[in-house]
């Protein structure tokens, strides 16, 4: 078995997105961070499925549309995170060169901002006033305040000049802070997600 049948026998996508930081429900649902999603479309099991971009695949797809890589790639980084696979022998493991291991923090950080920008949008419009005398949401609050900052950084991050970028990724690495508002984000998915079960219930 190569390490590709023994990855999708091993580790489910379900699994992966979960490491990854997305909010999955007890249903296997979760807002699908392939296209702008403000009700959960992506469907999580063994393999992934999005109604609304349909976007399909198995475990190694998903990882490699998610960190944009490519399919040996995410294999070889799935294989890291959930345990140790045998190589092929022909197949040495080859040391990370310095702009691959940059890229790969580059495009955490894309996606982690994108995933933050696109809670602040929906916060905006689910969360803004209805009318002058109603008080305002600390959701809405945030949103206003932080959607230029976000903004600002994902263009720092589109930026042509290399050491810009670079730049911008060691400010958002510094402290944590990068990992924070990753994580910062799923618990908040979370929290929607399980308010808006015991509002349905």
């Amino acid at each position: 078995m190569n390490i590709y049948n023994t990855i999708k026998a091993a580790v489910t996508t379900r699994q992966a997105a979960e490491h990854f930081g997305l909010a999955v429900d007890k249903h296997g649902m979760a807002r699908c961070p392939f296209h702008e999603d403000h009700q959960p479309s992506l469907k999580l099991d063994q393999r992934y499925y999005c109604f609304g971009c349909h976007e399909t695949g198995d475990v190694i797809d998903f990882t490699a549309r998610l960190h944009g890589i490519s399919n040996r790639a995410a294999a070889e980084k799935l294989a890291e995170i959930f345990g140790e696979f045998p190589r092929p022998p022909t197949q040495p493991h080859i040391p990370k060169s310095d702009a691959e291991l940059f890229r790969e923090k580059e495009q955490f950080c894309i996606r982690a901002l994108w995933d933050y920008l696109r809670l602040l949008r929906g916060w905006k419009l689910r969360y803004a006033p209805e009318s002058p005398e109603d008080s305002y949401d600390d959701r809405f609050v945030e949103a206003c305040q932080m959607e230029s900052v976000i903004d600002h950084l994902i263009d720092e991050m589109r930026d042509e000049n290399p050491i810009r970028r670079m730049q911008t990724v060691e400010i958002l690495e510094r402290n944590n802070l990068i990992y924070d508002l990753r994580d910062y984000v799923s618990r908040k998915r979370k929290e929607e997600t399980q308010n808006g079960s015991d509002e349905s219930t």
